[in-house]
């Protein structure tokens, strides 16, 4: 079942650096939300303390009703969450399918002395764990690479990579930190249809960092804006485009006075 995002008051400061001020919304279940503003808004940092990189120097994240703020990254999978990242994090001398299973680890069952020891629990599950992940290669287009090394393949591809690995957590919130950076006009609107695919076929909530506003505006019911820190307004894309606030965070008060 898709999950629901609550965020309250969230506060990040680093020494006398205030990140982020007084952030808040909620994401409902199964809807896609893209977070966007213009470069310094503090959207990877939210991602960061959403994700649990980040420590909130104050305020409330749920998800569904456990509150998850602080939590360590590895804590977060049991709670549904799983992220991709602006910069694929791959090893890329291991191969595709290898790279894709790290996203199973969460699904092992015992510690790491059963998985070393390949008792018969673990090693029934890594097996079912690696029909789930040439599947979901298959699904994504991938299939034919997964027994590559991922340094053989491009950025584009490594994006499809990261994905997989991501869905093989089985999430019921998904984070995508700039999915589309580096992507050809092309792959952007493969990528739109395989996350309408994935919010209609697997029950998930997405939130998206992106700067792509096509894609936001094509696949995401609501956005969030910020800026500086501070979220700047709540709404569709079209109305985010629209509003006088958001073009002025994005282009400069005297451009936008220029424009009107």
């Amino acid at each position: 079942m898709a999950a629901r995002l609550t965020l309250q008051d969230v506060n990040l400061r680093f020494g006398g650096v205030t990140v982020l001020q007084d952030v808040g919304f909620t994401v409902e279940p199964g809807e896609i939300l893209g977070l966007v503003g213009p470069n310094g808004a503090g959207k990877t940092s939210l991602f960061n303390c959403i994700s649990g990189h980040y420590r909130p120097t104050s305020g409330s994240i749920t998800i569904d009703d456990a509150e998850v703020s602080g939590l360590a990254p590895s804590r977060l999978p049991r709670h549904g969450l799983a992220r991709t990242f602006q910069h694929p994090a791959l090893q890329l001398h291991a191969t595709v399918l290898e790279n894709v299973l790290l996203g199973g680890h969460t699904r092992l069952p015992a510690g790491p002395l059963a998985w070393s020891l390949r008792v018969p629990p673990t090693g029934r599950r890594e097996r079912e764990l690696r029909e789930e992940a040439l599947a979901l290669l298959e699904a994504h287009g991938l299939g034919w690479a997964a027994h590559l090394a991922a340094d053989e393949l491009s950025h584009g591809l490594h994006k499809g990579i990261e994905l997989c690995r991501a869905l093989l957590m089985r999430p019921r919130l998904l984070l995508l930190d700039e999915p589309a950076a580096g992507l050809s006009h092309g792959e952007v609107e493969r990528f739109i249809e395989t996350v309408r695919d994935i919010r209609s076929n697997d029950d998930i909530t997405v939130v998206i960092v992106e700067h792509h506003m096509g894609l936001i505006s094509a696949l995401t019911d609501r956005v969030v804006v910020l800026d500086h820190g501070r979220k700047l307004m709540e709404g569709t894309a079209a109305e985010a485009q629209s509003d006088p606030r958001v073009i002025e965070a994005y282009i400069g008060k005297d451009a936008a006075d220029d424009a009107a």
